[in-house]
């Protein structure tokens, strides 16, 4: 996993009101040898105070209420939130302000940490409900063209499905391209989506056939 500005660990402050969460929170970056606590709050303000003078990478907040939030940017750090947050207003005003990941506040450490790899590779990652009240938004919209989904795929989801086509597992495509295995399935993940296939296989025959595998 790369640093969102290159090298070194992972600066990440966390942020709960409550003292039980705060140490949740707290015990799931200090598990991780590529993290480094700068700093941890139980109020908003003091936490755009610490962002303010110092760099971060990664902010995680918990909260029952999204409503100061709303008020503005607190740093340039990706933001993982864990609330609940189920209108399509609130998440596009969540994501203007620098939040990258909206999770459950009933997510588990593992759910976490993939949050915090996706963010930190500059990786957009939203809940289940969260999604599909953004999706409920353009339900009724007639659905692209298979050249404009193709046009969606980047340059890096690009190389992951060229590796699929190799036959390479989640573990040696992160290996080659420096990514971890939690980026790689997100990857994978958007790639199926895109090109709407339901297996690797499939994404990797769609990829043949739109010419982006080259035969």
């Amino acid at each position: 996993m790369a640093k969102a500005n290159g090298g070194g660990a992972i600066r990440i402050a966390v942020l709960a009101t409550s003292a039980f969460r705060r140490a949740w929170l707290e015990s799931i970056v200090r598990s991780h040898a590529d993290f480094h606590l700068a700093g941890n709050f139980g109020e908003l303000a003091s936490l755009v105070s610490f962002a303010r003078n110092t760099e971060l990478d990664v902010i995680i907040i918990d909260s029952n209420s999204i409503r100061d939030l709303s008020l503005g940017p607190i740093s340039q750090a990706a933001i993982v939130l864990l609330s609940e947050v189920h209108d399509a207003r609130s998440v596009a005003r969540l994501l203007r302000i620098g939040v990258r990941a909206i999770l459950s506040r009933e997510s588990d450490p593992d759910n976490v940490l993939s949050a915090i790899n996706a963010v930190c590779e500059g990786l957009v990652l939203l809940s289940t409900a969260t999604a599909e009240s953004l999706a409920a938004v353009y339900r009724d919209q007639p659905l692209e063209g298979e050249d404009q989904v193709s046009e969606e795929i980047t340059s890096r989801e690009t190389e992951v499905l060229r590796m699929l086509a190799e036959g390479l597992a989640n573990r040696e495509i992160g290996t080659r391209l420096g990514i971890s295995e939690h980026t790689v399935k997100f990857h994978i993940s958007s790639i199926l989506d895109k090109l709407g296939a339901s297996t690797r296989t499939e994404a990797v025959t769609l990829g043949i056939r739109r010419g982006l595998i080259p035969i």
